[in-house]
């Protein structure tokens, strides 16, 4: 490894921030023989991949397209994703020795714990001769009129060639997250798209949150739609609202004047049930109807919010289509989400229009990189964004 008192603290490639895109792409740079510098803020390196997907790592899917991305530009991801592939990162892991299991919809979790993906990186940046410091803030990053990038950091100066920003997005900032890179894009003039909290819990008004309130806890297969996006996973019932992963998936699309539509029964049309079932079991309460498909709980609370008394026959086949509408069709106008505290990702960045999709590199600042999710490219929940961080990392490793 180089030493940082080497030929006068200058690098070929300075990269900042040791999270999953910065470690990728530091090692790649340093397997090519350049000198390179990885800094970071953090007092321990890879937080963010070490508390995913329950200490597990939900390092990649093996259903990777460019249709599991929001961006401005839903085609700038592709280059990336096609050159290192969610296999490519599979075979590292395998080589590694590193044991993983699929859950479901192709999400790939460690066996054991998300620590092994961090130490295989770091092994990877060791074994490359990068030069890792962290634990002191990033104060400022510049370009001389000589060419060429400057980064003050902790009391010191670090010149380089190449400059990558791999500073991640504002979620999570128990962990260290900041809009550091956001700053330092608005600073050289690359334009950033407006950032939102992604993979978020909605909440309720409060009159909405004391009507439902009860329910936290009660959880559902359910299809949540927005606009023409919808995804089929879980739901949860909490206290301020509503989370699960099919509420953090269609939270990275909303807009939050607007409202979403539930599907709380998705294998079949309720309305139709509901009558065959008056024909055959027209004694059945209502009640007791739903909670033979519904989680007893939610069963009470619709039939109490629809004010609907009596047994199925007591219905006109008009009456138990509305009831049905409210569970094929629960139509729902959340207020807010947890914000970036909660947030797994944050949707928006640095503008994928000015920078390079197959390198990496900005368009009007030669030597300037951006990778991982401080750019404008998000991932569904599901190990998306770490192949992203893996693709676009390699990417930017491959042009430094």
């Amino acid at each position: 490894m180089w030493s940082i008192d080497d030929a006068m603290q200058n690098f070929d490639v300075i990269v900042l921030g040791a999270g999953a895109a910065g470690l990728m792409c530091a090692a790649e740079a340093g397997r090519r023989r350049r000198r390179v510098l990885l800094l970071d803020h953090g007092k321990r390196i890879g937080e963010k991949i070490r508390i995913s997907g329950g200490g597990r790592c939900n390092f990649t899917n093996l259903h990777v397209t460019r249709e599991n991305f929001l961006s401005s530009n839903p085609y700038f991801c592709v280059s990336a994703l096609k050159r290192y592939t969610a296999t490519d990162f599979i075979a590292k892991v395998e080589a590694r020795g590193i044991t993983y299991h699929e859950k479901t919809l192709g999400q790939l979790f460690c066996d054991g714990s998300a620590q092994q993906i961090i130490d295989m990186l770091l092994d990877d940046v060791n074994q490359a001769g990068v030069c890792l410091v962290n634990g002191q803030a990033i104060d400022s990053v510049s370009s001389p009129s000589g060419g060429g990038y400057e980064v003050a950091y902790g009391g010191e100066t670090f010149r380089c060639t190449s400059l990558v920003i791999a500073t991640g997005g504002k979620s999570i900032p128990k962990i260290g997250a900041t809009g550091l890179g956001y700053q330092i894009a608005q600073q050289f003039g690359i334009p950033v798209v407006t950032t939102r909290p992604g993979l978020v819990a909605l909440l309720f008004d409060k009159k909405l949150i004391s009507q439902t309130n009860h329910l936290s806890g009660v959880s559902l297969d359910a299809v949540v739609i927005y606009r023409k996006v919808k995804f089929r996973e879980g739901l949860l019932f909490t206290h301020k609202g509503l989370s699960g992963p099919s509420i953090l998936q269609i939270s990275s699309y909303l807009h939050l004047d607007d409202e979403i539509m539930i599907d709380l029964f998705p294998d079949r049309d309720m309305g139709s049930h509901l009558i065959e079932l008056k024909r055959v079991k027209g004694r059945q309460s209502v009640e007791n109807a739903l909670a033979h498909v519904l989680p007893r709980r939610l069963a009470g609370h619709i039939t109490q919010s629809l004010s609907v008394q009596g047994n199925l026959a007591d219905h006109s086949n008009r009456s138990l289509t509305k009831i049905a509408e409210a569970i094929n069709a629960w139509r729902v106008k959340p207020v807010g989400n947890e914000g970036y505290r909660t947030a797994e990702v944050t949707v928006g960045g640095v503008d994928t229009n000015a920078l390079n999709s197959r390198t990496m590199e900005c368009q009007t600042m030669p030597g300037l990189y951006f990778i991982g999710e401080v750019v404008d490219v998000t991932g569904w929940l599901g190990g998306y964004n770490f192949q992203w961080a893996w693709s676009s990392g390699w990417a930017a490793g491959q042009a430094v």
